[in-house]
């Protein structure tokens, strides 16, 4: 059961102009649902990208790595079911091998293509299934497919993810319009999950590689549900320049501004989603640190916060055993972290609370106060380190009975 997330309204995902989507049945490892999504974008179309840190990375991550630095993209191959990853040079052939089919159904060359899966690691991928498949999710193709596309990505996830936006930008109407999935295996430095985020603005190619970063780091990089990094992870940020704008060629001034806002907000809702979805996930909970000396420090304390399989699963049960945030403040790995000048704070959207101050519990606080707050799906947990200005926040879920079901039954 997601945490207050909802289906998207298919009326309010938005068509971005040069983007078209279609999808298929193609049977990759269960009969009977999507499985297969093929995204064309317009010539002229520019595209960066952000993928896993995992040394084990998939074939398709691989392959991606190597067609994506000229940014002259035409068109997309997602598959679930099988994530290609763990299959050595016969999945690097498989991978070449269905985008290839792709390349040469559309009428582009096969640089041009970028391939992604995700699913079950360690099976070769079939090649014969995605390619038999190919025809139909490009007869398919259409530039309100996106709800559609937003549920063929999905593996475990419950609930589909996709968000649109619309900004002003040099005096033109530019259109975002993303999706994501995920739901498990998920950890900073991205994670099982894909995210798609296209817009029609022009934006020069060393601006929209440099904003990928930016916004990958701001919200896919800022999320957790169990500290597991994936092999198949992927961000991608399409801009196909039909928006009529004048060419974001620097990252400065209001036109780059008002467009990096939009891509940070429309990113941070589509990773806020994976971790709502998160499997067996009861509570949303925001681990927002200040007061470090850097964002790298404040960073740490989040993630071991987030992490922590002690407090994610008090969060569960509601129960107020705060000794566990404190552990894992301790633990973070800030050696000349001073404990008695650190505060917390445990809230929700109707209170807020300290919880510990001076070393210890602070003195105006009450059990009856923290099992309150805790009762709510939506919490955080603030943590001032009284070392300098930074901050930063990660969001996560807690452990439930669920989870582990959901993973123990996850190849049946």
């Amino acid at each position: 059961m997601a945490v207050n997330l909802n289906t998207p309204n298919p009326a309010d995902l938005l068509p971005v102009a040069g983007v078209r989507l279609g999808v298929a049945e193609a049977g990759v490892r269960k009969a009977g649902r999507r499985d297969l999504t093929v995204i064309e974008l317009a010539e002229g179309s520019r595209a960066a990208g952000v993928f896993t840190r995992n040394r084990f990375c998939a074939a398709p991550v691989q392959v991606c790595k190597e067609r994506l630095p000229s940014g002259k993209i035409r068109a997309l191959l997602i598959n679930t079911g099988n994530a290609n990853a763990g299959t050595g040079e016969p999945g690097l052939a498989a991978a070449r091998a269905t985008s290839d089919a792709l390349a040469a159904a559309v009428g582009v060359a096969a640089e041009q293509v970028l391939p992604f899966s995700t699913g079950v690691i360690l099976e070769p991928l079939p090649v014969d299934r995605i390619s038999a498949g190919l025809p139909r999710a490009i007869a398919d193709l259409r530039a309100d497919g996106w709800f559609d596309a937003a549920h063929a990505i999905m593996t475990t996830d419950t609930l589909a993810k996709a968000v649109s936006k619309q900004v002003q930008v040099g005096g033109r109407t530019v259109t975002l319009t993303g999706i994501s999935k995920g739901a498990g295996m998920i950890r900073p430095n991205m994670a099982t999950m894909l995210g798609f985020l296209a817009c029609d603005a022009a934006v020069a190619q060393p601006v929209l590689d440099a904003l990928v970063r930016e916004a990958a780091d701001l919200s896919f990089n800022s999320i957790t549900v169990d500290g597991d990094t994936s092999t198949n992870d992927s961000f991608i940020l399409i801009a196909t320049g039909r928006a009529g704008n004048a060419e974001i060629s620097a990252a400065s001034g209001a036109d780059y501004q008002a467009l990096r806002d939009a891509v940070v907000e429309v990113s941070i809702a589509l990773a806020q989603a994976i971790v709502r979805d998160g499997e067996g996930a009861t509570k949303f909970m925001a681990i927002a640190v200040e007061g470090g000396a850097d964002r790298d420090e404040c960073r740490k304390v989040g993630y071991a916060v987030a992490h922590s399989p002690l407090v994610k699963t008090a969060f569960f049960a509601s129960d107020p055993n705060l000794g566990r945030i404190l552990a894992a403040i301790g633990y973070a790995g800030i050696d000349d972290l001073d404990v008695s000048a650190l505060r917390v704070w445990l809230g929700n959207p109707d209170e807020s609370v300290l919880v510990a101050e001076h070393g210890g519990r602070a003195a105006s606080y009450v059990e009856e106060a923290g099992a309150r707050i805790m009762q709510h799906a939506e919490l955080s947990v603030r943590i001032d380190l009284a070392r300098g200005n930074a901050a930063a926040t990660v969001w996560t879920c807690d452990f439930s009975y669920d989870y582990v079901k959901i993973n123990a039954d996850y190849r049946s």
